[in-house]
């Protein structure tokens, strides 16, 4: 599959339980580009993360051994 086939798709949430504060360390010029799209999105810059992290969990392998396999998660409620 080409990286340009791969849409997101702003779903419902899946995650539905309280929320916690995580710290991270994000490179400069990857915050600003966050801080852009929440602002031509009229989204929050945590919107914005939280949707990026779900889509990369999403679509994300693991090397087990010699092999790749997909990340199982939570099915989501529909």
């Amino acid at each position: 599959m080409k990286m340009e086939d791969i849409t997101l798709k702003i779903q419902p949430k899946r995650y539905r339980e309280e929320s916690v504060v995580v710290s991270m360390r994000l490179p400069k010029d990857m915050l600003c580009e966050i801080d852009r799209i929440a602002k031509q999105t009229g989204r929050t810059r945590n919107e914005i993360m939280t949707t990026g992290l779900e889509f990369a969990l999403e679509h994300m392998d693991t090397a087990q051994g010699d092999e790749k396999s997909q990340v199982d998660l939570p099915k989501q409620d529909t």
